[in-house]
């Protein structure tokens, strides 16, 4: 992706550090003038912007807070370091920077809540329960009273991390390296895609993902490394026999892990149970309406909407009564930087369905079609999952930018689809589309965009 084409058309208002990976500032030449301040935003620019649902970054002083190990932890904490003190001069106690990262979620004060009861719940020894199924490395997370309040997925125990607890997943990278993985996704991004899934949801205003966001949190139960576990002995050790040693240590337990955090669904069941009984128990009309609802909210959604490459049976679940509601629970192989293409296709499981052959209903179409039509909701959307993908330490523009090239071509066709009144089936028949920002070396009042098709199909292909 061209260098001078940001994510961001430059009549928008923007941060100072938007568009550079972890919120860096391009400097002046150095030959030039002390360069002037830069220019205020003009009036009013900001109230012609849509709310976005993170805050985004105001000044330059949070370039830093992306980068390397100071990664700025979710809602805007504050970052582990701050910038070197000057020459015999240190910060006092009031202006010593938190080096931990924060679950500070003021925007949502109900998640915050849970995440409390979490932390809380660690501090009494009620610790999280590891999930046996699945690929990665994931946990029921409880509250004091030992209720589970949400599912927790460590970035550094997924498939791809190196603490990954599953010894299956391990084997196969040691003895099929060419098999492992998925090389359309960026590879140990799955908390990421978790978050971001939960947040085009809740733009689309769709409520089929549970609310997920980027959490940080320490357990014993979670996998550690050997020096990790035997560092916080030795600092426990430490302060039972030399308190005044021990209290200089900044941190006597495990590390904190972070990864995404999402709600608890309760009573809800695998799909699979429920569409093998939807075919001997056959539904009435009303709710079968329902079924059909739901289903048209995911599929635009989750399955589309950011093209999850995993969206299998066991990903989603229903619950029955009192009414038929889906929820989709396991979205981290979403956002890939390209089609499939290579060895499987990945397809869409919810396609052989009979809800699959049923055009679009109005109601889809009334809530979806008005959105993705509008070139700033798309952009606001795109500036959402930058100011969340960024935080990653690993962040890289250049990939960013393809992941939303393949959102794009997906939303493309999504309202290709609607117009048409199109099926699901149709929707994911049509030829995948890529659509990037158009090279220029010129900035101009507003971006052009480039469509491709993508004419590679994997090798083994379902249709």
């Amino acid at each position: 992706m061209d260098e001078t084409s940001p994510l961001v058309s430059p009549e928008r208002a923007q941060g100072p550090g938007y568009g550079l990976p972890g919120g860096a500032v391009r400097s002046p030449p150095p030959a030039a003038p002390p360069p002037p301040a830069p220019p205020a935003s003009p009036p009013g620019a900001r109230d012609r912007e849509r709310q976005p649902l993170l805050e985004r970054d105001r000044g330059g002083g949070s370039a830093a807070a992306a980068a390397g190990t100071g990664g700025v932890g979710p809602g805007g904490a504050q970052p582990r370091g701050g910038s070197a003190p000057g020459p015999g001069t240190g910060p006092g106690p009031a202006e010593r920077p938190e080096r931990e990262p924060r679950n500070d979620f003021p925007e949502d004060p109900a998640f915050a809540e849970v995440v409390r009861g979490a932390e809380a719940a660690s501090e009494r020894g009620i610790f999280p329960e590891r999930i046996y199924q699945g690929s990665s490395g994931s946990y029921f997370v409880k509250d004091p009273a030992g209720k589970i309040i949400g599912v927790f997925k460590p970035k550094n125990e997924e498939p791809y991390g190196q603490l990954n607890p599953k010894w299956t997943k391990w084997l196969q990278k040691l003895c099929c390296p060419c098999c492992f993985g998925r090389d359309c996704l960026v590879l140990n991004q799955g908390y990421l895609s978790e978050a971001g899934a939960s947040l085009v949801d809740q733009k689309l205003e769709l409520n089929i993902v549970p609310r997920t966001k980027v959490v940080y949190l320490a357990s014993e139960t979670f996998n550690y490394s050997a020096i990790d576990r035997v560092k916080s002995r030795g600092k426990r050790l430490a302060l039972e026999k030399v308190p005044k040693v021990g209290q200089r240590f900044h941190r006597i337990g495990l590390p904190p892990k972070v990864g995404s955090f999402q709600l608890f669904v309760e009573g809800y069941k695998d799909a699979d149970y429920w569409l093998r009984r939807f075919e001997t128990e056959p539904l009435p009309e009303n709710t079968n309406r329902q079924l059909l609802l739901q289903f048209e909210r995911l599929v635009v959604g989750v399955g589309w909407g950011h093209h999850c490459t995993g969206m299998e049976d066991s990903e989603w679940v229903v619950v029955k009564e009192p009414i038929i509601k889906l929820a989709a629970i396991d979205n981290g192989l979403a956002f890939p930087l390209k089609h499939p293409d290579s060895w499987r296709a990945y397809p869409f499981y919810w396609a052989w369905l009979p809800q699959a052959k049923v055009a679009f209903s109005q109601e889809i179409k009334d809530l979806i079609l008005p959105k993705i039509s509008d070139p700033n909701f798309v952009k606001d959307l795109e500036e959402d999952l930058y100011e969340l993908f960024k935080k990653d330490p690993g962040f890289d523009r250049g990939q960013f930018h393809k992941q939303i090239a393949v959102m794009r071509g997906q939303i493309l066709n999504l309202t290709q689809a609607l117009k048409d009144g199109k099926s699901p089936l149709h929707l994911v028949q049509m030829p995948p589309v890529i659509v990037e920002t158009a090279r220029s070396h010129q900035r101009s009042a507003s971006e052009s965009y480039t469509q491709s098709f993508q004419s590679r199909k994997p090798f083994f292909s379902w249709w």
